[in-house]
C-alpha cells in the first residue's frame, strides 16, 4: 500500500471517529453512554411545572391579568363535566415558586356566568362559604355552607398579584363529597400562565 494511499486513509478514519464522539450521547461530566444530558440543557418551562400523566385533567380558568406583578382577578372555574359529586370541600394548591400572597378576604366561592365575545366571565351569585388559607400560603380551603350540588357550573373567584417570577404554574383542585368517609379526591388542574411583560 502506498504511503499516500495509508495516509488518507488514517484522515478519513479520524473524521468518523470525531464525527461518531460528537453525535453519541453524553452524560453529566462528559460521560460517554449516559443519554439524556444534551436534551436537557433547555429544558421547557412546562417540563417541571405540568404532570404530563393520564390522570392529569385541565381545567378553564379566567384571569384579567397575566403580566407579573401585576394584581389580577381570578376565576378559577369547575364546569359540570368536571365534578360527578356534591362538594363539601375545595381546596386548590399552589406550588412552591408561585410567589404571591393570598388572603381569605379575597376569596369566595359563587356560581359562574360563563363569558362570550360580547362579555366576559364573570361570578352570578356567592355561595356562601368559609374560606382558610394556610400558614404556608400555598393551600386555600373553601367550605361551603352546604354542600354544592352537581348541575351548574361553580368557581373561587381570587384577587391576588402575579408573582414576581414569569412562568407557567399548575394548581391542583381537590374536593371532598358528603359521606361518612372523610377523602379527598383529584378534580383536575388549572395551568395559569405569568407573562414576564406586557405584548
Amino acid at each position: 500500500m502506498s504511503l499516500f494511499r495509508t495516509a488518507a486513509l488514517g484522515a478519513a478514519a479520524t473524521c468518523l471517529a470525531g464525527a461518531a464522539s460528537l453525535l453519541a450521547p453524553t452524560g453529566p461530566l462528559g460521560n460517554p453512554g449516559l443519554p439524556g444530558a444534551r436534551a436537557q440543557g433547555t429544558p421547557s418551562i412546562m417540563e417541571f411545572r405540568w404532570d404530563p400523566s393520564r390522570d392529569y385533567r385541565k381545567l378553564y380558568y379566567f384571569t384579567t391579568s397575566t403580566v407579573r406583578l401585576q394584581r389580577g382577578e381570578y376565576y378559577f372555574v369547575l364546569k359540570p363535566k368536571d365534578r360527578k359529586t356534591a362538594i363539601l370541600k375545595l381546596a386548590l394548591s399552589f406550588p412552591k415558586d408561585f410567589e404571591s400572597t393570598i388572603e381569605a378576604k379575597n376569596v369566595k366561592l359563587c356560581y359562574m356566568a360563563a363569558g362570550s365575545f360580547t362579555k366576559r366571565t364573570r361570578c352570578d351569585k356567592d355561595i356562601p362559604a368559609t374560606v382558610e388559607v394556610a400558614a404556608n400560603g400555598k393551600t386555600v380551603e373553601v367550605f361551603p355552607n352546604t354542600p354544592v350540588p352537581v348541575g351548574k357550573t361553580i368557581g373561587v373567584h381570587m384577587m391576588i398579584f402575579n408573582p414576581r417570577q414569569a412562568g407557567m404554574f399548575q394548581v391542583n383542585a381537590m374536593a371532598q363529597a358528603p359521606g361518612d368517609i372523610p377523602v379527598s379526591g383529584y378534580l383536575g388542574s388549572w395551568l395559569i400562565q405569568v407573562d414576564a411583560s406586557v405584548y
